[in-house]
């Protein structure tokens, strides 16, 4: 209901933080509850993308578990939104064997609907046929494939429940987005989307591409290069997707490696979400009080363990940049087992780091907002099969030691 109400103009400029958490997740939630507390924030997104479960180790309900847990330890008052981030399609095994890609994603989102992701990012962009002639025949794919999983989405939905479907136009880290493709998309799907089920609602928003990489660009002696983002690109689709369409405008993909001070000009642009994600891993492989033994321990690993990911060129702080999130799911343990004034350290810079995202993105005072625009329906959770969590009680554990049992 808010990107509904966004997409008819009826709410202040404003640009939603959707956050992927990859390591720590219940304690950076926590920290990210107190800054949104602090601003009277209600418009935020917790995410986890398709890839992330995996190399975090980090199932649908493990994630939602913590995210919930964390708002509980909080006090947090109000609807709390958890998405499902990048639920590609891999055109390669697409290309292989359609039907089992298909199932896969079809399968995962079974997952994270029963464990209470009600925002679901399609992403189909992947398919894109650029050597096609004409802009509607390389959307083609994109939008029958993406109408499809939508329609699937619907079917499986809570009862009284509209789960918030963004579609993508424009894989990261390729080509920039232009209006044309958009429209090409829009029309598509919709046509698509009608033919499966006339009754069934289409997509609340659409990520495009505007110049930014997963993760940023590391550079050869260490840091990150700056991206050139075409902010027009966020304007212009986001005007014709919200006259035209009523959706709530466009989504900005690889931001949390961005200078901090670019962020106010996404609200300005009228963007209705960024997404953030590796600042966060990055802050606490790279906090001063973030143990030298352990990066270099953790390190070793991704020597030893990844040293086929090495790309030719690539120095050593580029390898180790790209390559350091995959120690995130085998040493999960170990980052909970980090002493107490390690974990108040990074969690202090965490909560400022939130909060400064917050006040540029326009998101301040946005409770009250989100409140009185998003209705609550009691769904019940039902219970993963035997098995389901693998090593998750050790999650279940962690939590449970944070609030005496309570």
């Amino acid at each position: 209901e808010l990107y509904d109400a966004m997409g008819r103009g009826q709410t202040p400029n404003f640009t939603v933080p959707a956050v992927n958490l990859r390591v720590l997740t219940y304690d950076m939630a926590r920290a990210f509850f107190r800054a949104a507390r602090s601003l009277s924030a209600g418009a935020f997104i917790f995410e986890i993308a398709k890839s992330e479960m995996g190399y975090t180790a980090q199932t649908p309900s493990e994630y939602a578990t913590c995210v919930l847990a964390a708002a509980l330890r909080e006090h947090h008052q109000g609807p709390v939104f958890i998405q499902g981030d990048h639920f590609q399609v891999n055109a390669a095994n697409f290309a292989r064997e359609p039907d089992r890609e298909l199932d896969g994603l079809k399968g995962l989102i079974d997952d994270a609907v029963a464990a209470g992701f009600y925002n679901i990012d399609i992403d189909t962009s992947t398919l894109v046929d650029l050597s096609q002639p004409d802009v509607m025949q390389q959307q083609e794919p994109n939008y029958v494939y993406g109408a499809e999983l939508t329609a699937y989405i619907r079917s499986v939905e809570p009862a009284g429940v509209s789960i918030a479907v963004g579609g993508e136009i424009g894989e990261v880290g390729g080509k920039n987005s232009t209006v044309e493709e958009f429209r090409a998309y829009m029309d598509g799907f919709n046509d698509s989307l009608r033919a499966r089920n006339d009754k069934a609602k289409g997509i609340s928003k659409i990520s495009v591409q505007t110049g930014t990489e997963h993760g940023g660009d590391p550079l050869p002696e260490g840091g990150v290069a700056e991206a050139d983002i075409d902010f027009n690109v966020l304007r212009d689709i986001g005007e014709v997707a919200r006259r035209e369409y009523g959706l709530s405008g466009a989504v900005q993909h690889g931001a949390s490696t961005l200078p901090l001070e670019m962020c106010s000009h996404f609200p300005e642009n009228a963007t209705s979400e960024i997404h953030l994600a590796t600042g966060f891993q990055n802050l606490v492989f790279e906090h001063e009080a973030f143990p030298v033994d352990f990066k270099e321990e953790l390190y070793g690993y991704i020597d030893t363990n990844l040293r086929g990911e090495r790309r030719e060129g690539q120095t050593d702080e580029q390898f180790y940049y790209k390559a350091r999130k995959r120690v995130l799911g085998p040493f999960k343990q170990r980052f909970w087992d980090l002493p107490d004034d390690v974990h108040a350290a990074l969690m202090k810079r965490a909560e400022d780091m939130f909060t400064a995202y917050m006040e540029r993105l326009n998101v301040k005072n946005t409770h009250g907002l989100v409140r009185d625009t998003v209705r609550i329906h009691r769904v019940s959770m039902p219970a993963p099969a035997s098995g389901y969590y693998k090593n998750a009680e050790t999650t279940l554990d962690y939590i449970l030691s944070d609030t005496g049992g309570e």
